[in-house]
């Protein structure tokens, strides 16, 4: 998503400061007050260009006048004050200039609602691949049991525990079989449409993800020498975007941990291919072949994601079970580039 080029400038509210364009905090669709709204009310101070979202949280916004004058004067009139035309909210305004233009042609992708849209082979999406009483019944399963605590996300692990350090499994330590509460959800993925080898995939490794409001995931591919081809996302309770990076072959790392806050941050790094795709609550997400294997993805750390022109809040939490078989010998994929057994 391709947010405004405007920026609150660091120094204090002041004439060396002005400009047409407003930063306006405690404000947007996040808390129910739609750009509409906005641009009404602060169009009692002179004309109102245009209202956009200041970044992802769906609470800030850039108001442009066509006037400074009109900028100041609503500056004045409004920060740090009640609105009771804007849900009776404190706003918390400045000045916001021009943020230098940056060259980069990935800035904005287009979010898809189905894996054909993304034409990245051995990628699949089934919508409500369970329904809403068993979507429930897995939640309820997983609050009954035990978390572990991570920095920003808690999870579960079934099977095999995932060692986030190494990013991989120690074989040699199996927690147990897969609990029986998955078994239907287990049964059902053998019948997985459209893709190859589903009917005989033996799913050992269940890992639960819990996700709080705004938290997402690094980019990442799934250690090679882990796991085997086939990997299951089942999407619950909250919606998301999930999006794709294919590097150029050569850019394998040893230590992904260290390099994929690189990757999320490297906002000049345009040496990519950007794919994006909404997973819905209930849905069930096939990564097989070239998209397990050559393809990072990465869920970014938003609270709204953008989806055809419409603001989805994630909701107060997102919970992913994954599936993976773990596996026992080396890795003999067609991405030697990008797997660990064949560097």
């Amino acid at each position: 998503m391709e947010l405004p080029k405007f920026r609150r400038p660091k120094e204090d509210n002041g004439s060396s400061s002005s400009s047409p364009n407003l930063y306006v905090a405690n404000c947007g669709p996040a808390v129910g007050i739609s750009h509409r709204t906005i641009a009404a009310v602060f169009g009692g101070f002179g004309l109102v260009k245009g209202v956009h979202a200041a970044d992802e949280t769906g609470a800030r916004v850039i108001v442009c006048f066509s006037e400074e004058s009109s900028a100041r004067a609503a500056l004045e009139a409004l920060h740090g004050r009640l609105c009771p035309l804007l849900g009776g909210r404190t706003l918390h305004i400045r000045y916001s200039i021009i943020r230098p233009s940056i060259s980069h042609p990935n800035d904005s992708v287009s979010v898809s609602l189905s894996a054909s849209e993304l034409d990245i082979p051995g990628l699949f999406l089934l919508h409500d691949f369970v329904n809403a009483k068993e979507e429930e019944d897995l939640l309820m399963e997983v609050d009954a049991r035990p978390w572990s605590n991570l920095a920003k996300r808690r999870v579960q692990h079934y099977g095999y525990e995932f060692c986030y350090q190494t990013r991989n499994v120690n074989t040699k330590h199996q927690l147990g079989e897969l609990p029986s509460f998955v078994s239907h959800v287990v049964d059902r993925i053998s019948m997985f449409p459209n893709a190859e080898d589903v009917a005989d995939a033996s799913l050992d490794q269940l890992t639960v993800n819990e996700y709080p409001p705004g938290v997402g995931l690094s980019p990442h591919i799934d250690t090679h020498s882990a796991f085997e081809g086939l990997i299951f996302s089942l999407s619950l309770a909250g919606p998301c975007i999930m999006e794709f990076r294919r590097y150029p072959e050569g850019t394998w790392h040893k230590c992904p941990s260290s390099v994929d806050l690189k990757m999320e941050n490297s906002v000049n790094d345009s040496n990519y291919l950007r794919r994006v795709i909404y997973l819905p609550p209930r849905s069930m997400l096939l990564l097989s072949g070239e998209a397990r294997y050559a393809w990072h993805h990465y869920i970014p750390h938003h609270k709204i994601d953008m989806v055809k022109d419409s603001a989805i809040r994630r909701g107060p939490r997102r919970v992913s079970f994954t599936f993976r078989k773990v596996r026992t010998d080396p890795c003999q994929c067609k991405f030697p580039h990008y797997c660990d057994s064949q560097r």
